[in-house]
């Protein structure tokens, strides 16, 4: 990979703190879609505070930990189960962060943690992949406190195809994206568990223009089976043009026990 993305072209008006960051470093780092802007959104609803113990699940190699204890100067833990925890280490070393971001490693349904122990959670662009299980939300609560909050950030599809894929995204499409789904969606798998209550579900704000935007600039800078991905992907949104993709906001706090 050869990073050549100057800072202009990753600056973004809605997220001045994600724009700071130097590009090659994003790209180097990226697992998906720009991850920075996609945390500074959930953050402008879901306040992180300094001290805040903050489980950022699913990380990825740390660079939204590493956002996280840098702006808001919350205490973060860096959990996913790709990256070995030692090469997160490295990158948080190299951050400058060590003292307030710690890698752990580990299955997201295994997690080794105290149950109440975070202030508040979050996840981008990886919930999907475990979280629409109709239980996994009452498991994950467990580990924030009462009145704690969990945020997290996803790929929408904001109709549900079922098995008729339209005929206009059928080329580009993956069975996978059976687990991208719209703020409705996850409002409902939520809320129906009374563990959590809902507090935001919505789209992020020209979601699939940033994110074609992000494909756009990026994807030439790429090889391989990334360069194939991000080049079908943005092909996908401009067929699209907004009317079905996007991302996916929520934010939920932890309910009282039941009983």
């Amino acid at each position: 990979m050869t990073a050549t993305v100057r800072g202009e072209e990753l600056a973004h008006p809605r997220y001045p703190r994600a724009s700071k960051y130097d590009p090659g470093w994003v790209i180097e780092n990226q697992m998906g879609p720009n991850a920075l802007w996609l945390l500074e959104s959930l953050t402008q609803v879901l306040p992180i505070e300094p001290g805040m113990k903050v489980l950022d699940l699913g990380c990825g190699r740390a660079m939204t930990s590493i956002f996280l204890a840098k702006e808001f100067q919350a205490q973060v833990w860096a959990h996913d189960l790709w990256i070995p925890a030692e090469d997160n280490l490295e990158r948080i070393r190299a951050a400058g962060v060590a003292d307030r971001v710690e890698p752990v490693r580990a299955e997201a349904h295994s997690l080794p943690f105290d149950p109440g122990c975070f202030d508040a959670i979050v996840s981008i662009d990886a919930y999907q992949y475990f979280g629409t299980a109709d239980l996994y939300i009452g498991y994950l609560a467990s580990f924030v406190r009462e009145g704690g909050r969990i945020g997290v950030v996803v790929p929408a599809l904001f109709e549900e195809f079922g098995e008729d894929v339209p005929e206009d995204l059928a080329e580009f499409w993956d069975w996978e994206f059976c687990c991208w789904h719209g703020p409705d969606w996850w409002r409902t798998h939520w809320a129906k568990t009374g563990r959590v209550e809902v507090e935001r579900a919505d789209a992020v704000p020209d979601g699939w223009q940033d994110w074609l935007r992000w494909e756009e600039t990026v994807t030439p800078t790429l090889s391989g089976w990334l360069r194939d991905s991000g080049a079908n992907a943005a092909r996908m949104l401009r067929a699209d043009q907004g009317r079905r993709l996007g991302f996916t906001r929520l934010v939920g706090m932890r309910s009282s026990e039941p009983g």
